[in-house]
């Protein structure tokens, strides 16, 4: 049948760029590049196709007996629509007339998935496990793959070019694995072409692949979306500023021009706004996505796959944000709704000195993901590889992809396609019940051994202790000698955690925590009595000051009791200590970071001190008689020149010498004198990462922490200042 009608205005507004003018004259009727021979189309699915040609010109695709005719705009663009097909494994031609011919042989309708992401995702079959037999294995003509070039571009480009290439044992070793590797199970399942549209660039962020509609969604990157818009031709923003530094250069050249004439100095010109920089770098927001992906928008799919997060892996639930950003704005952008987005969670990995939970805090963002309509996740932590941050096993990887796929896009509601995961805790007295769904069947493990990597946590524990873990369905049971009463608990929080827990499908359990985890106030009696004054992340304290997050030192009613909160965490876990004191002034500006701006100092006893703390060794207790404070901007040196009992000349403690300067080292120490102990130590903070921080005596030659240059080692950092109203 024939059917000739002008074509419906298909294309979103959003999708204007790839429809956009013509950057050079036209005279042949032209397709994007990426259309070509070998190609597949999506079935179920109006095709839309697109291309450029004279202006005026009249413009007919013919396909699988169906023909339309469009008339090109002014810019010499044309756009017609096809109904949508069923899938077709024969070989058919698809044509596009004007005053020329354009033929594409070899084309199918079948299942089309977009794979994008970092090299993960740009790995190759070639270099996957047991290459050599999955490449001659490869003898599926059916399966199609395109590779798009790395690209990166400060706007929107209209076209790319590549070539669709036949799977067989002569070209598979180029595809995507991970795609590969679903696509091979997806058609042995479906019995339908199959065609990998593969967009990848390894060590990229997840930023460049975002496009500027996806940044505008999301309140959080509301800052990054305002500099996008600056530095993209185009916009109001990117206009308004090139014209204010237009002007600018204009008003300057008048002034040199006079200078010249007259032989007098030039001054420098004001140089270009970063603000206006082009988006052109390969990690720039929204630039591969500009290069890599624009031109792809409209095309049909039936859904994307991704596999990135490496090079974010630091950022923790800000990742969660941005994949919002790169998943709404390419779902708008494509007018195909919520298609199917599945990625990959990244495997553990060493990661050098790094702290071991960052990593455990992005694997939770990941999953935080699965929030977002249409999604799923991969978990791959039981084949990872922990000295490579390629795991060479993409089988996998691809099948646990296709079982999200065939579960939710292809009517097998039968199969459980995802990795079992936290639903619930309960509390029982010393023990923690944690159920899981999706566990098909029943949790288990994979070497027949009890549950590994699970922790637990108290009041009075001291942190996260080891726990025992034992099976029952769909629960698991925690309890541990070190936590009487445990609160909360977490699974695999480990940068090197490969747990042995699984769902009876095999599929692995991936990090989780969960239960209210104690904070030291927690277990202070009086805290509801104290009211805060400062509130200081010691990150950000350095040579310009002490920025407080918190402050309200001015207008304090009278009290007659300070209280010090210090709580620090790091690779080697987290401590805290909370002391109180009678008050030693009256005015609250003075019991802060004794800056020079600040302008006090305190060298004295103080009295009645109440002790609470997790770290081991340190003395606790209350009504403490006697400890002293060493509060000073200044540079000291290990002499007791105050006397204060037990201390000695030789070592930085509780006994030091302030010199008399301006400006210096600085300390912020408070001591128990009688226990000989250093209770918590802030020195020299205009270092910043190059300072001192502490709980408790140092291991170190110093017991108050004097030249230990460790703050830099705190992942958190945050102190406290409290007062209690005079009673």
């Amino acid at each position: 049948m024939t059917v000739r009608k002008p074509c419906r205005a298909v294309f979103h507004l959003t999708t204007l760029f790839v429809l956009g003018t013509a950057t050079e004259a036209i005279a042949d009727v032209r397709l994007p590049g990426f259309y070509g021979d070998h190609m597949v189309l999506q079935r179920q699915m109006p095709l839309r196709f697109h291309g450029w040609a004279d202006a005026g010109e009249e413009v007919t695709v013919t396909f699988n007996g169906q023909e339309v005719m469009n008339v090109t705009n002014e810019s010499g663009v044309w756009q017609v629509e096809l109904a949508a097909m069923e899938a077709n494994a024969e070989p058919q031609t698809l044509t596009v007339s004007g005053k020329n011919t354009v033929t594409l042989n070899d084309v199918l309708v079948g299942e089309v998935w977009l794979c994008s992401g970092q090299s993960n995702m740009e790995w190759r079959v070639l270099s996957s496990s047991n290459a050599d037999d999955e490449i001659a294995a490869a003898n599926f003509p059916l399966i199609r793959h395109v590779k798009f070039a790395r690209r990166a571009s400060p706007v929107p480009l209209d076209d790319i070019s590549s070539e669709w290439q036949v799977c067989s044992p002569e070209t598979a070793g180029n595809f995507t694995a991970a795609g590969y590797f679903m696509a091979r199970k997806l058609f042995q399942e479906l019995d339908v072409p199959i065609g990998l549209v593969n967009s990848s660039w390894g060590g990229t962020r997840v930023e460049p692949w975002a496009p500027p509609t996806g940044f505008k969604q999301v309140p959080a990157l509301s800052d990054l979306y305002q500099q996008i818009l600056g530095r993209t031709p185009g916009t109001m923003q990117h206009r308004g500023l090139l014209e204010k530094h237009i002007a600018a250069t204009e008003a300057w050249l008048g002034k040199a021009r006079v200078a010249l004439e007259a032989g007098d100095v030039v001054t420098a010109n004001s140089a270009f706004p970063a603000a206006l920089a082009p988006l052109q770098g390969r990690q720039d927001p929204t630039s591969l996505y500009n290069g890599m992906i624009h031109a792809l928008v409209g095309f049909p799919i039936r859904g994307a796959i991704w596999y990135q997060g490496e090079s974010n892996h630091v950022e923790g639930m800000m990742y969660y944000e941005k994949k919002k950003a790169l998943i709404n704005g390419w779902r708008e952008l494509w007018g195909q709704g919520d298609f199917p987005f599945y990625f990959v969670q990244i495997a553990p990995f060493q990661y050098g000195d790094e702290d071991p939970t960052i990593l455990a805090e992005f694997w939770e963002a990941q999953a935080a993901t699965t929030q977002v309509p249409n999604t799923g996740m991969v978990v791959i932590n039981d084949i990872a590889t922990l000295d490579d941050i390629h795991p060479p096993n993409k089988q996998d990887v691809g099948h646990r992809l296709a079982l999200l796929a065939l579960k939710n896009d292809y009517g097998r509601e039968d199969l459980v396609a995802e990795s079992p995961e936290f639903e619930s805790l309960t509390v029982d007295g010393p023990r923690l019940v944690v159920r899981f769904k999706h566990t098909g069947g029943g949790l288990t493990t994979r070497d027949g051994k009890p549950p590994t990597y699970f922790e637990v946590v108290g009041i009075g524990s001291g942190g996260f202790k080891p726990a025992t873990a034992v099976i029952n369905g769909d629960t698991v049971t925690l309890t541990s000698p070190e936590v009487a009463a445990p609160t909360a608990f977490r699974f695999a929080w480990h940068k090197l955690a490969e747990p042995n827990l699984t769902g009876g499908t095999g599929l692995p359990v991936g990090a989780v925590r969960g239960g209210d985890v104690p904070t030291l106030a927690s277990q202070v009696p009086e805290f509801e009595q104290y009211d805060l004054v400062y509130d200081l992340d010691l990150h950000r304290v350095g040579r310009d000051g002490v920025e407080y997050s918190v402050d309200n030192s001015r207008n304090q009613p009278a009290f007659d009791r300070v209280a010090y909160l210090l709580e620090l965490s790091s690779s080697a876990g987290d401590q805290s200590v909370f002391v109180s004191m009678n008050a030693f002034t009256e005015d609250a500006r003075k019991i802060g970071v004794p800056t020079a701006q600040a302008g006090f100092t305190f060298q004295q006893d103080v009295e009645l001190l109440d002790i609470y703390s997790d770290v081991k060794g340190l003395k606790t207790g209350r009504g403490i008689p006697v400890g002293n404070v060493e509060f000073w901007a200044t540079d000291y040196i290990p002499n007791n020149g105050v006397n204060v009992a037990d201390a000695c000349d030789s070592l930085f403690h509780w006994g030091d010498h302030q010199r008399d300067q301006e400006l210096g080292y600085g300390s912020m120490q408070i001591h128990n004198t009688a226990a000989k102990q250093t209770i918590f130590a802030v020195n020299n903070w205009k270092a910043a990462a190059g300072g001192d921080i502490g709980i408790g005596n140092s291991s170190g030659k110093h017991p108050d922490w004097t030249n230990s240059g460790n703050a830099g080692g705190y992942r958190s950092k945050r102190l406290r200042v409290y007062v209690r109203a005079k009673q």
